[in-house]
């Protein structure tokens, strides 16, 4: 009624990481770079606003500034619209013998990197963060997630491990910088473009998106 006021807005921003080696075309650089287009076209729901998509390089220690500068962006940002307490990071990362989506339910506190990343950094069971215990967790809209896609048709499933690579080590940093500011932090990893097409991935991305605004 007219004492109720306007409803709370939900803040979404996305990452993507560039090429690396053996991945010379990242297709969450192509999700993220054409999200805003895809989501303004599609119609964004009433309640969620897409806020910063980023392109990251795939690295770990050499891009972490940067990184934190990213993160911390979506606060100072979000301060200036109203009802925009609530925020959500989604991160996109590729895992090129996948055959469908998949949620990652946690992140490790250790780096070994099966190769360099792009800044030539090449740890091997380094503690992402030393002072930090073994992992952090995203379960809770796990399940919900997973029901809601599969009932859509999405090939997805939830996964324990996003590796030791790149991907787990920024997730590492995104659930604690979540974790200590009250927000929340989802890691997703896609297919190649060859085995499930652009056009579906962005439908998958933006249904994710809109899935978690409803349900946070």
């Amino acid at each position: 009624m007219g004492s109720e006021g306007p409803a709370p807005v939900v803040a979404v921003h996305v990452t993507g990481f560039k090429k690396f080696h053996g991945v010379a075309e990242n297709p969450t650089e192509t999700i993220v770079n054409n999200l805003q287009s895809y989501m303004n076209k599609r119609g964004l729901p009433k309640g969620l606003i897409l806020g910063t998509c980023t392109v990251l390089e795939t690295a770990g220690q050499g891009a972490i500034v940067p990184l934190y500068q990213t993160l911390q962006s979506s606060l100072s940002k979000d301060a200036n619209v109203p009802n925009s307490n609530r925020v959500i990071w989604v991160h996109f990362g590729v895992n090129s013998g996948a055959t469908r989506f998949a949620i990652e339910q946690q992140a490790v506190n250790e780096a070994t990197f099966r190769c360099a990343d792009e800044m030539g950094w090449k740890p091997q069971r380094v503690p992402i963060v030393p002072a930090d215990g073994g992992s952090r967790d995203f379960v809770r809209y796990v399940t919900i997630l997973l029901m809601v896609l599969i009932d859509m048709g999405y090939e997805v499933t939830a996964s324990d491990d996003a590796g030791r690579f790149v991907c787990n080590y920024v997730y590492y940093h995104s659930l604690r910088f979540a974790e200590q500011n009250g927000i929340k932090s989802v890691f997703v990893h896609v297919p190649l473009f060859l085995t499930i097409d652009e056009e579906t991935q962005m439908q998958f991305a933006a249904t994710l998106l809109e899935i978690l605004a409803s349900i946070y």
